[in-house]
């Protein structure tokens, strides 16, 4: 599947950062082993996130082509060919309005990540992003995250402006050449010297957070 991120993108600022809904295409190509299939099976046995009857209402509708054309729900596909699954997205809202550039090279790009804004497009998030807020908002593509950061954790990001220079970076930090250090707000009294704690971070993702005992 190839994630586009739409162009022209319609912020709202009202409490935080909201994107107006907007239609999307996601595009996938056959793979050899779902040739032969009728185009309704195809979604209904890969894609199974939604019921048969929805694909057969978005195939009747035209929601879902098969090379830029709409099918019948009998249609058969073929190996390669281009399908097309348009939807109506509602991006949730993130919470900051804006990513500091703290600094802007030829070839390197280091920004402040707000806390609750997603590195890279992924799930309900297209624009609502650090990669899509800095396309937007500055003319910054191509943009090529080096590391990630959760999207409810901020802190310093690196971006690379190519993907030759990425992979430099990625060779350091498996190297350990690049380390990336933590820090944490605490409740409590702390212990003034250094302490080393071995206990599994358990996350909960009801409340979105994680906790060491």
């Amino acid at each position: 599947i190839v994630w586009q991120t739409p162009a022209n993108p319609d912020y709202i600022f009202r409490n935080g950062r909201y994107v107006k809904p907007y239609y999307f295409e996601f595009i996938s190509h056959v793979k050899n082993r779902w040739a032969g299939k009728t185009i309704v099976d195809l979604f209904s046995d890969e894609f199974k996130g939604r019921p048969r009857d929805y694909y057969e209402s978005a195939v009747k509708s035209g929601r879902i082509q098969v090379d830029g054309q709409k099918v019948s729900v009998s249609y058969v596909v073929q190996s390669s060919q281009k399908i097309s699954h348009f939807l109506h997205r509602h991006e949730p809202p993130v919470m900051s309005w804006d990513v500091e550039i703290l600094c802007e090279e030829p070839d390197v790009l280091t920004v402040c990540k707000p806390a609750s804004v997603p590195v890279h497009p992924c799930g309900q998030y297209r624009k609502n992003t650090v990669v899509g807020i800095l396309q937007a908002e500055y003319g910054l593509a191509p943009l090529f995250p080096v590391h990630r950061l959760d999207r409810l954790v901020s802190g310093l990001l690196i971006l690379a402006r190519s993907a030759s220079r990425a992979d430099l970076f990625r060779q350091q930090i498996e190297s350990g050449a690049v380390q990336k250090r933590y820090i944490a707000r605490v409740i409590g009294v702390f212990p003034d010297k250094q302490q080393v704690v071995n206990a599994n971070v358990n996350y909960n993702a009801r409340e979105g957070r994680s906790t060491v005992e």
